[in-house]
């Protein structure tokens, strides 16, 4: 086996195509612990880690960053409490991911891994695109949306991984170059793509 990287347009099915190969392949699907794993080395809540994930790129987060010096950063850091902004975050990212690679076969969902990871060896990048009538039918159909509801949650996604992809100083994050597969889900389902994802790692 090996770690899995699943990069995806918002609402290609990222999250469901990971559960689905973490199940058959019986490895363990990474999600929402990156997020506790962030805020525990940095002494926050989780909730903070989250609004700051959702806020990346603001005006009002590079406001507050410019206003505290290093020195205080580094000196909370190593003291009972803790703080975060986004260069913090950043590079605690790339730390716990590399980290829970090292621990073996995994599936790892978004959050800029397939960056972090690129020079890993026993490591697959795959990345889910679709078309975005596709993706907004998708969330309304799995997560229970009105319509107008999908549009906003698919566009408002979408915005929030620009800005994550831009603090790693990254523009091409859709480009075929950075993945090993490449899968269209305007023209294939879950299933299929399940399928195919599982022959590339076990072959």
């Amino acid at each position: 086996m090996a770690v899995i990287t699943i990069s995806r347009q918002f609402g290609a099915g990222g999250k469901t195509l990971g559960e689905m190969i973490s199940k058959k392949l019986g490895c363990p699907f990474i999600v929402d612990e990156i997020i506790q794993m962030l805020a525990t080395r940095a002494k926050v809540s989780t909730h903070f880690v989250e609004n700051l994930e959702k806020e990346a790129g603001g005006k009002f987060l590079k406001f507050i960053t410019t206003l505290v010096s290093r020195t205080y950063i580094e000196r909370i850091l190593d003291d009972k409490r803790g703080y975060i902004d986004e260069e913090i975050y950043v590079d605690l990212l790339h730390k716990i991911i590399r980290q829970v690679a090292e621990k073996g076969s995994c599936i790892i969902l978004g959050r800029g891994s397939q960056y972090i990871l690129r020079d890993n060896k026993d490591v697959y990048h795959v990345l889910l695109i679709s078309d975005k009538a596709h993706r907004i039918r998708f969330m309304q159909e799995n997560y229970n949306l009105s319509p107008r509801e999908a549009i906003q949650v698919v566009e408002k996604e979408e915005k929030k991984r620009t800005n994550l992809y831009r603090k790693f100083g990254k523009e091409d994050y859709d480009h075929p170059h950075l993945y090993d597969l490449v899968l269209n889900m305007s023209k294939i389902d879950l299933e299929k793509a399940v399928d195919i994802v599982c022959k590339l790692v076990c072959p």
